[in-house]
């Protein structure tokens, strides 16, 4: 899969990094410098490069946009034209201060993007999780017992492109409905916040969903 990475801090940058080494090829954009973007593309390995959101959209089959909500419009503007891509988003619509969301209710993060991008196709994936448990969910992949990852969208065939990233990055997909179903996800991420970065043990934390009463 060719993916661009729209936005290079902690989940693009880990995000990126584990798909490269995946086997996918990767282009990282949009960071505060060229010089992070070209040391993301090295550690990444062989199947990573650099470029500029444009490059990153223009070549990509999937997307996936890891900016802070107050970039979203500028993102997008630079990326250009997105039809017909698949776009997996794990950016939380939270107010500057990353205080509270600024979308929640009755719409979300992913819905209001879907609506900015109408000929793209938008998933809402990874955002559940914090950045510091990536790369140990990675290492673990081959374990039998995986930690859960909901997403949610609207289009059958980019939910499967979703799953697949979600399985490559050592997760078991949990398909948890329409789009509109990240209006409780979104939410649900504040929980996660809150018990991995107020906690007392540490931010790698991961969730599993099991099921009972099966025979």
């Amino acid at each position: 899969m060719r993916i661009g990475i729209l936005g290079s801090g902690l989940m693009g940058g880990k995000l990126g990094t584990i798909f490269a080494r995946a086997g996918h090829d990767v282009v990282f954009s949009y960071a505060r410098s060229e010089r992070k973007l070209r040391r993301l593309a090295r550690e990444a390995g062989r199947n990573a490069r650099h470029g500029t959101p444009a490059e990153a959209a223009r070549e990509a089959d999937t997307l996936l946009v890891a900016v802070h909500w107050s970039r979203i419009d500028d993102v997008l503007k630079q990326a250009g034209t997105l039809s017909g891509k698949v776009i997996v988003t794990c950016s939380l619509p939270m107010n500057a201060r990353d205080t509270a969301l600024v979308v929640a209710h009755t719409s979300s993060g992913a819905e209001a993007l879907a609506k900015r991008v109408p000929k793209a196709r938008v998933v809402s994936a990874f955002g559940t999780v914090p950045s510091e448990v990536l790369f140990d969910v990675f290492a673990a992949r081959r374990k039998a017992t995986k930690p859960s990852l909901v997403y949610c969208g609207d289009d059958a065939r980019s939910k499967k492109v979703a799953a697949q990233l979600i399985r490559d990055v050592g997760f078991d997909p949990v398909d948890a409905g329409p789009l509109r179903i990240a209006r409780y996800t979104e939410p649900f991420t504040l929980l996660i916040a809150q018990l991995a970065y107020e906690g007392d043990e540490g931010p790698e934390l991961a969730y599993r969903f099991e099921r009972f009463g099966r025979k």
